[in-house]
């Protein structure tokens, strides 16, 4: 789906079935460098079981239009800005590594429109290590295979997959260079610059889920703990930790990914 927004054109996934009303809506919130398509099996099961789904490409990412917007606060302004436009009044964000962020930041912004918040591969800060920031402006292909080092656990670095045949790695690599040169450098400058996390989290009223893999070295659970607190506000917090994935955990244990955030959402009836 291709709407207007802001002058520009932004593409929307639907999970493959049309918007409907009186449906509850999840919205799937990509990260760094990436597009809807992270979220594939996700977005097709909500859409086929009840929910409505958006799953859009932020701004200059994937199909959408105009350059990369260069702050969390700015791209948690076009998630709402969004919903509004699709006449959304209420729906659950769900948000992966920098799309957890925007989640966040968006369901402070605007408490009363947001029913859920996933977390997925979430920490605050998050902060990105000065040689990866680097190579993303002077280097995208090495700053590719760091991305891929530290993003998948051992086993799929070596082959291993869910699907069979299929390549993470590979897979990842080429869609991260589909991507507009510099990006990738202003989505992750977005993330280390992000210091509203605390603040924000103490403003979340909703139920709140932090969905970590044990094999993630970007932002492995252990570091939860500072968000954890900061999110005493929320109605209730409930945390999961998948075993033998990492931080591309959608990709390297997608059924896992969709059990939680099914769970999560209360497993609307369907339809």
């Amino acid at each position: 789906m291709n709407l207007n927004l802001s002058d520009d054109t932004c593409y929307c996934y639907t999970g493959g079935r049309p918007l409907q009303p009186g449906r509850p809506t999840a919205v799937f919130i990509h990260g760094a460098g990436h597009d809807h398509s992270v979220w594939t099996l996700q977005t097709r099961y909500f859409a086929s079981h009840g929910w409505n789904v958006i799953a859009p490409d932020l701004p200059g990412h994937g199909r959408s239009a105009g350059p990369a917007l260069e702050s969390i606060e700015a791209l948690a302004d076009w998630i709402l800005a969004l919903l509004a436009r699709l006449g959304c009044e209420q729906a659950m964000l769900v948000g992966h590594s920098m799309g957890s962020l925007i989640a966040l930041e968006a369901a402070a912004r605007a408490p009363d429109r947001i029913t859920r918040l996933a977390l997925v591969g979430s920490v605050f800060p998050m902060p990105v290590a000065p040689p990866l920031l680097e190579a993303t402006l002077s280097a995208r292909e090495r700053a590719h295979g760091m991305i891929n080092q530290w993003s998948y656990a051992p086993q799929s670095q070596l082959g291993a997959s869910s699907v069979p045949g299929v390549n993470l790695t590979a897979l990842n690599q080429r869609l991260m260079q589909r991507q507009a040169p510099g990006v990738l450098h202003r989505d992750m400058s977005a993330c280390n610059a992000y210091a509203a996390g605390f603040e924000s989290a103490a403003k979340v009223r909703c139920p709140t889920l932090l969905l970590s893999a044990d094999l993630d070295r970007m932002t492995p659970p252990k570091a939860l703990g500072p968000l954890v607190q900061a999110l005493g506000n929320a109605a209730q917090v409930h945390r999961v930790v998948l075993s033998g994935a990492g931080h591309a955990m959608m990709a390297e244990a997608p059924g896992a990914v969709l059990d939680a955030l099914w769970n999560f959402a209360g497993a609307q009836p369907s339809s």
